[in-house]
C-alpha cells in the first residue's frame, strides 16, 4: 500500500451539523477546511482513509500551463491557495514552487503551445516558449535532440502523501469533524430537499451535502437517480529510490513525466495512458464519451473486462439505506498497475537521461481517475436535489485544482458570489443541449 500521512479520527460522531462533506480526497478536505475556517459546522466522512485513493496516488504536479482554457482561471486561483496553505495550517503539505518544464522533439507541439499561450495571456497567465538551446540549458545532462520547450516558473509540485492529510488536520483544528472508515449510504431527503446523510454509523442531519467522492461519485449519484456522466480511467505510476538530480521540479518529455520528490527519488508516469474497464456504468455513459474516444486519447486507452464489472465504483447502485453498500465492501480502491507502461516510461527516460537508466524502482501503483466527457470537472449545485453540491469528475487534475476547487465549492454551499464563471463546470451541461467542446491541451 501507499504511504499516506495519518489523520486521527475526531472523537465524537455528530448527529447534526451544517454541512456534510462526503469524500476525503484533496477536494473534499479542502472544502471542509474552507467551510470550517468560516465558522460553519462541517463533518467530513470518508469510507476509507484520508487521501487513500487518487489524491494520494497522483503525480503531485500543481500546474497551470497547458490546462484547458475553461480550467485555467481555477488553476491559477488554486495555485495561489497552494502557496498559502502551509503557513495557514502550520503543517508542510510538500508544496514547492519549483516550476514545470516541457520538452519536445516535435515542431507541432511548439506551435500548439504558442496558440494556447496567446489565449492564456487574455486571462493573465504567462509562461515562456523555450528554444532548443534554452531548453538544453535547463536540462544540461539530457541527450535528446530537442526542438523547443515550455516553462512556467510559477507552477509547482507537492507531495500527495502529505497534502490531503495536512489539510484535513487543518480542518479539524478549525472545528471540523473528520470521520474515517465510515461510508455514506445515501442522502436523507425531506420535502424534496436534502436534510442529511445516512451513514453506516447512523444519520447525520445537515442542510447541505457536498459530494466529493471521486471515482465513487457517479455510483452514489446513480443511486439517487442523478445522471453524473463519468468513467473511471485507471492510471499507473511509480516512485524510484533516491536518484541523481536531473530536474528539481516537474518535467514532461517524450513519452514520460517525472517529478522530483522530497525524498530524493522521482515519481514517474506515461502521460495520457490509462485503462478503462467494461462495466455497466461505463457502457451507460459511452455515447457521451464518443468525442473523447475519437480524439488522440483513444490510442492511449486500453479497454478491458475487469473486476469492476462485478464490484467497486461501477457496481450496482441498487441498495437500501440500511444495506451494506459497495462503499463499505471496498474501503480503499487499489487497482492493478499496468507494468507495460511503466517499463515504457523508464526506457523513455533512460534515453533522455542516461544517469537514470539503472534507477531502482521502489514502488508501483495505480489509481482510478474519475473522468468527464470533456475532461472538465463538475462543481455544481444539483437542481433536482436542493442542498446537494457535487465537486467531482476532475479527470486527473483534481490534485492541482483541489485547494481552489475546495474554496469554490465552499462558496457554492454558502451562496457567496464566485470569483469566476461557473458555467463550464455545471452538471446540466451534459443534459441541457450545451455543445461540449473537444478535450484539448490538458
Amino acid at each position: 500500500m501507499l504511504r499516506i500521512d495519518e489523520v486521527i479520527n475526531s472523537e465524537a460522531f455528530p448527529d447534526r451539523c451544517d454541512v456534510v462533506v462526503i469524500g476525503g480526497g484533496i477536494v473534499g478536505v479542502s472544502t471542509a477546511y474552507e467551510l470550517a475556517r468560516r465558522g460553519i459546522s462541517v463533518t467530513l466522512i470518508e469510507k476509507g482513509i484520508i487521501g487513500g485513493e487518487q489524491s494520494g496516488r497522483n503525480w503531485g504536479w500543481v500546474r497551470q500551463q497547458n490546462r484547458d482554457l475553461y480550467e485555467l482561471p481555477l488553476a491559477m486561483h488554486s495555485l495561489k491557495r497552494w502557496g498559502e496553505l502551509s503557513a495557514e495550517l502550520g503543517d508542510d503539505i510538500g508544496f514547492r514552487k519549483s516550476g514545470i518544464l516541457y520538452g519536445t522533439q516535435q515542431e507541432a507541439d511548439v506551435e500548439r503551445w504558442k496558440a494556447w499561450l496567446a489565449q492564456a495571456r487574455e486571462v493573465g497567465f504567462r509562461s515562456d516558449i523555450l528554444s532548443a538551446r534554452e531548453l538544453e540549458a535547463r536540462v544540461p545532462t539530457s541527450k535528446a535532440r530537442w526542438v523547443g520547450g515550455l516553462w512556467s516558473a510559477t507552477d509547482g509540485r507537492a507531495e500527495p502523501s502529505k497534502a490531503a492529510p495536512a489539510i484535513a488536520r487543518g480542518a479539524q483544528k478549525s472545528g471540523a469533524r473528520v470521520v474515517q472508515n465510515c461510508a455514506a449510504r445515501g442522502l436523507d431527503m425531506s420535502g424534496g430537499s436534502v436534510s442529511g446523510v445516512w451513514t453506516e454509523r447512523g444519520r447525520i442531519a445537515a442542510g447541505s451535502v457536498v459530494l466529493a467522492g471521486g471515482a465513487w461519485s457517479a455510483l452514489f449519484c446513480q443511486h439517487h437517480g442523478i445522471d453524473l456522466p463519468a468513467i473511471n480511467v485507471v492510471g499507473t505510476a511509480l516512485r524510484t529510490a533516491e536518484a541523481p538530480g536531473v530536474i528539481e521540479g516537474c518535467f514532461s518529455g517524450p513519452g514520460f513525466a517525472l517529478r522530483r520528490r522530497l525524498d530524493g527519488g522521482y515519481t514517474i508516469a506515461v502521460p495520457g495512458y490509462g485503462r478503462v474497464e467494461l462495466a455497466p456504468q461505463n457502457l451507460r455513459h459511452s455515447v457521451k464519451f464518443r468525442t473523447m474516444f475519437r480524439s488522440k486519447l483513444n490510442k492511449k486507452l486500453k479497454i478491458r473486462v475487469g473486476s469492476s464489472f462485478f464490484g467497486g465504483p461501477e457496481a450496482s447502485a441498487a441498495w437500501n439505506d440500511g444495506d451494506k453498500t459497495p462503499f463499505e465492501k471496498c474501503r480503499i480502491l487499489d487497482p492493478r498497475p499496468d507494468t507495460e507502461w511503466l517499463s515504457r516510461a523508464v526506457r523513455n527516460i533512460a534515453g533522455v537521461f542516461p544517469e537514470l537508466a539503472n534507477v531502482r524502482i521502489a514502488h508501483t501503483w495505480a489509481g482510478a481517475i474519475d473522468t468527464t466527457p470533456d475532461l472538465v470537472p463538475i462543481i455544481s449545485k444539483v437542481v433536482v436535489k436542493p442542498g446537494l453540491v457535487i465537486a467531482s469528475g476532475f479527470s486527473g487534475h483534481g490534485f492541482g485544482l483541489g485547494p481552489g476547487a475546495g474554496l469554490l465549492t465552499s462558496q457554492l454551499v454558502t451562496n457567496e458570489a464566485p470569483q469566476f464563471d461557473l458555467g463550464p463546470f455545471k452538471l446540466e451541461r451534459f443534459s441541457d443541449g450545451t455543445a461540449l467542446h473537444r478535450p484539448e491541451m490538458m
